[in-house]
């Protein structure tokens, strides 16, 4: 370790980042069945191992009290669930790497989960060729993320504005399927079709096996995302609904290994069915190390400044925004906004009356006075509150964003 200063907010935030995006690529790898996705994922392991260690290391030599140390604990405390969370991706990239095998239905399915994987070429005359990626924010305008590039045989997963895209980039994408269309045809790409399966045939064991893995990839992702927002907002509700989403996890990974083992007594070869088992366990971690996240805020324990700070400072934020009365959002359905393609944000739970709807569905309808906690690019945080019925400004004396209602804002 050399003794050069080392800044823990950015640091930490790199970590979170490093973390989410080893899990994107660990579920496109599996997605595609691409076996140099994977290996990137423990490239970007050896990377996450570095920060740890060098974090822990700061927060050693920042405790000269006991306060300090009190302080520091809870950033440890963090330090370690990212740590878990990079450990969760390296397991599902050992799903592609070891060959365990994956059921082409499981695949299908993972097309129609919440945030899904995507790949692109571009092309020589497309409208994304010789533009950068800042130039065209793709997740306001498509509601996807561009999380790796493979550029000829070389792999860029250190994707930041400044990226030009040239003629023959491959771009791995997370993000809203309803954007795919869009960002195909920005890319100069045929239409693309979802993987189905052609077969009709009964549900079966299996089939329900694949049927709750999809959604414990969904929840475990949520419970993230909830998890992070808790920690930025000191939010005790969000703490709790975290706990029992890991709770569903536990029970739902109990019957999936009931349906598998049962589905493998259809298989005359059951070891194919081994990559199913690897995904829930590693769903299942991925919802450990949330609860892992929100054990500070449950139990009321300090939290050092710096956590919200670096948190609030992540690639994708977290953010909370009132629905106004009047305000675009006030009575029109998730559906017909389009959070996702219109600012690029995914709404992660709605606060209504003290209680919290997690993981809303299209069909629910906001209403003013709602919560709504949502994670995205900073880009689209003003987008989001206009949205709402704000104008998001920047505090002069704090540095702070601050939400001015529309009609008071001169």
């Amino acid at each position: 370790m050399d003794d050069k200063p080392r800044n823990l907010k950015t640091m930490l935030s790199e970590a979170k980042d490093t973390s989410e995006l080893m899990i994107d690529l660990g579920y496109a790898a599996v997605y595609f069945s691409d076996v140099a996705m994977a290996e990137e994922v423990y490239q970007l392991e050896s990377r996450l191992s570095d920060l740890v260690h060098e974090m822990r290391a700061v927060c050693v030599l920042a405790a000269r009290s006991p306060r300090d140390a009190d302080a520091m604990a809870s950033v440890l405390q963090v330090v370690g669930a990212i740590e878990r969370l990079g450990n969760a991706a390296v397991d599902i990239g050992r799903i592609v790497t070891h060959r365990l095998g994956i059921p082409r239905a499981l695949v299908a399915d993972l097309s129609a989960a919440e945030e899904i994987s995507h790949r692109v070429r571009i092309r020589d005359d497309s409208q994304m060729a010789h533009r950068s990626l800042s130039d065209m924010e793709l997740p306001v305008e498509v509601g996807m993320r561009v999380v790796a590039i493979r550029r000829d045989r070389d792999w860029l997963t250190e994707v930041d504005g400044d990226v030009v895209l040239l003629p023959g980039d491959v771009l791995f994408l997370q993000g809203a399927a309803a954007g795919i269309a869009e960002l195909r045809s920005l890319a100069g790409a045929p239409v693309w079709e979802p993987p189905q399966l052609s077969e009709e045939a009964p549900v079966s064991d299996l089939d329900r096996a694949i049927d709750v893995l999809v959604e414990m990839k969904n929840i475990s992702e949520v419970a993230v995302g909830l998890a992070y927002s808790a920690l930025v907002l000191r939010d005790q509700g969000l703490a709790a609904e975290v706990n029992h989403l890991e709770d569903r996890l536990d029970e739902m990974k109990e019957r999936l290994e009931l349906w598998v083992l049962r589905g493998a007594q259809e298989h005359l070869d059951p070891s194919a069915l081994r990559g199913l088992l690897h995904l829930a366990q590693a769903a299942e971690e991925i919802g450990d190390a949330a609860q892992q996240l929100v054990w500070l805020v449950e139990e009321g324990e300090e939290l050092h400044p710096i956590l919200a700070i670096a948190l609030g400072h992540a690639e994708e934020v977290v953010v909370r925004v009132p629905v106004a009365a009047g305000a675009r959002a006030d009575g029109s359905s998730l559906q017909s906004l389009c959070m996702e393609t219109e600012t690029g944000f995914y709404l992660l739970a709605i606060r209504r009356g003290g209680r919290y709807l997690y993981r809303p569905r299209a069909g629910v309808v906001l209403q003013a006075g709602d919560d709504l906690i949502a994670t995205g690019p900073d880009e689209g945080h003003a987008l989001l509150a206009e949205l709402c019925g704000y104008v998001l400004i920047e505090d002069d004396d704090s540095g702070q964003d601050q939400l001015v209602p529309t009609g008071s804002y001169q």
